[in-house]
């Protein structure tokens, strides 16, 4: 439930909790967990005690989201990084032909992914990436571009899987720090 003490508009959360938690979010909201048995004006009274350093953390957010904004080069345009990613892939798609499904070049997609920079769908016969892998290196790019490709041979991270990436790239290991740079 969302209530407003000391200036300060925050969530409230019942939970199972010992201590009144109260954080700001990266994006400058703010959040407090209690105990169910904890009255609300409690709840309000310890905000409103603590309203300065929220001011000053939800400062500090947005001072990190600005930063952040700004070393983050900019993504290009869905359509763009799509286009750029298919003829990545064309490039590629030659040295993996026999393994990929029914020997057609596979469906290539960009997502907006956070936690990886590609993925293999064996199912659909599908490669996506990430946009936001456009904005690294080339050599960064190939490297993932092989990696998902070897997993159509190999769907798992074996033994097997990581000697067909290094026939392709015997350097893999340099071009995956690359991505962990970033």
């Amino acid at each position: 439930m969302e209530r407003t003490a000391g200036g300060i508009t925050y969530t409230l959360t019942r939970r199972r909790v010992r201590n009144i938690n109260l954080r700001v979010r990266a994006d400058g909201s703010v959040a407090a967990s209690a105990s169910p048995r904890v009255p609300a004006a409690y709840v309000d009274a310890f905000v409103t005690a603590r309203a300065d350093w929220v001011r000053t953390a939800q400062v500090r957010a947005a001072a990190r989201r600005e930063r952040e904004a700004a070393e983050a080069p900019a993504l290009p345009p869905k359509a763009e990084a799509l286009a750029y990613m298919q003829a990545l892939c064309r490039a590629y798609y030659p040295q993996f032909a026999a393994t990929c499904p029914g020997g057609a070049m596979p469906k290539i997609a960009v997502r907006d992914m956070n936690t990886r920079w590609g993925s293999c769908s064996l199912r659909t016969g599908t490669l996506a990436f990430a946009r936001r892998l456009c904005t690294m290196p080339l050599p960064a790019q190939e490297y993932v571009v092989v990696h998902e490709f070897c997993h159509f041979a190999h769907p798992d991270h074996s033994p097997a899987f990581w000697a067909a990436v290094a026939e392709v790239l015997p350097d893999y290991k340099q071009r995956e720090r690359m991505l962990k740079l970033r």
